[in-house]
């Protein structure tokens, strides 16, 4: 039988590029992938549905790889993901361009379902998720060949009233540690040294299949895993950090010293709204305690503006937070009106032009303080590892950046290292949010 090339377009976030990875690992043996489309007979779209500006992406994105079967080399457009999860038929009616329609945990069916678009049968829905505890299967990485993402649960029991992640993905499933691991065992041998870990929610790992908090030992036993260099961890809600979780961070020398926590607001006000598990209170009280804790430590967070009954006085006091506890790195997300959440139906929604404005005003502070925490890195020297070459330079990431969401420090290129390495680097020249720097250890010539 012919072997079909096959292009994958992943949008959203590193759950869905791990999404992704596993469809192109379930097909692989059956297919030849490529990076270009202009080149696939078959386009796999892995859409995101979680905000209007991701659907409009979404819709976009399938409408220019339909484009490519009059262009190009396609034969069979696929699409995946939140987006096909959430409105499968009505996008199965609206876009006849989509030959091929699954849900977000149908990847091990999508070969048969070509094989049977092949035989004649066209427009196939199965978007199903299942609730049962997940287990991953072979990935084809989409990352650098040294860094890879690690679900360690699937779907949300939080249900924020913003939210329809809960209604895509299902209830929160923890994988095992002897999944987890045999995969972190199996990514180490094939050269990855970052293992950054995510689900929608990393602080609640373990509690539907352990009845506990299992975070801290899970992270302690993939460090006993040689090859691991570096653990990073994604998405902790600030509530759920436990004693236990602080002291590893703090502890583990392979634990990098970042915590993405997403707070989305810090009025009470507001986050009462939200449904959210947590106060001001208990989060800049967190805050305190990891910086005391790990006093080296980096942390990152989400904000949304302009939710249904945001008041001046509420956005003032976001503002006023930004200013005094000076996180390292922010994303700041305009409120989005999704149908099905009950956010959707509160009344006293806010303008857009006024979440335009509030949302630029909180990246203006943002950016006075990443500029300013920057400055106070020059002459400082950092573990760094080399993610890519750019010409005569190194791109790379100290500890403190995640990929593709943080900065990156420019270093120049040096023979006698190479991408995938962790070198010691100074920091020469501050950026906006990058940075600049020279190898200065044993790797320097």
């Amino acid at each position: 039988m012919k072997k079909y090339k096959v292009g994958m377009v992943s949008l959203g976030c590193d759950k869905n590029r791990v999404d992704s990875e596993l469809i192109l690992g379930s097909i692989n043996k059956f297919y030849e992938i490529t990076n270009d489309p202009k080149e696939a007979e078959i386009i796999i779209v892995n859409t995101c549905g979680f905000i209007e500006s991701a659907k409009q992406e979404s819709i976009d994105t399938i409408l220019e790889m339909a484009e490519y079967k009059n262009k190009y080399k396609c034969k069979m457009l696929i699409a995946t993901g939140c987006l096909t999860q959430r409105y499968g038929e009505e996008l199965l009616e609206l876009m006849p361009e989509i030959d091929i329609l699954m849900g977000v945990n149908d990847y091990m069916k999508i070969h048969k379902m070509i094989l049977d678009f092949i035989n004649g049968e066209r427009k196939l829905f199965a978007a199903n998720y299942s609730d049962e505890n997940i287990n991953e299967g072979i990935r084809l990485l989409t990352t650098d060949k040294h860094t890879a993402y690690v679900r360690i649960a699937e779907g949300c029991d939080n249900y924020c009233t913003y939210c329809i992640i809960p209604k895509i993905r299902g209830k929160f499933r923890s994988r095992s540690k002897e999944a987890i691991l045999e995969e972190v065992n199996t990514l180490a041998n094939n050269g990855v040294k970052e293992i950054i870990l995510i689900a929608q929610d990393l602080t609640y790992y373990g509690m539907d299949i352990y009845n506990k908090k299992e975070l801290h030992s899970l992270i302690k036993e993939i460090s006993n895993i040689e090859k691991v260099e570096w653990i990073r961890l994604l998405y902790c809600y600030p509530e759920e950090i436990t004693e236990e979780l602080i002291e590893e961070i703090a502890n583990n020398k392979k634990v990098v010293k970042y915590l993405d926590v997403p707070i989305q607001h810090i009025s009470n006000n507001v986050l009462k709204k939200m449904a959210r598990r947590t106060n001001k209170e208990t989060i800049t009280g967190m805050i305190k305690k990891l910086r005391e804790k790990v006093p080296a430590i980096t942390l990152r967070t989400s904000l949304i503006v302009g939710f249904p009954g945001e008041t001046e006085e509420d956005f003032n006091e976001l503002c006023e937070f930004l200013e005094e506890y000076k996180l390292d790195n922010v994303g700041v997300f305009k409120y989005s009106k999704e149908e099905g959440t009950p956010a959707s139906t509160m009344e006293n929604q806010i303008e857009e032009e006024v979440k335009e404005e509030r949302q630029n005003k909180l990246m203006l502070i943002q950016k006075d303080v990443a500029s300013n925490l920057n400055k106070l890195k020059m002459n400082k020297v950092y573990d760094t590892i080399i993610d890519r070459r750019r010409g005569k330079y190194f791109i790379g990431r100290s500890s403190e950046m995640a990929p593709e969401i943080d900065g990156t420090i420019l270093i120049e290129y040096n023979d006698n290292i190479n991408i995938g390495d962790i070198v010691k680097v100074k920091i020469k020249e501050s950026l906006e949010y990058d940075l600049v720097g020279e190898v200065c250890d044993e790797f320097s010539k």
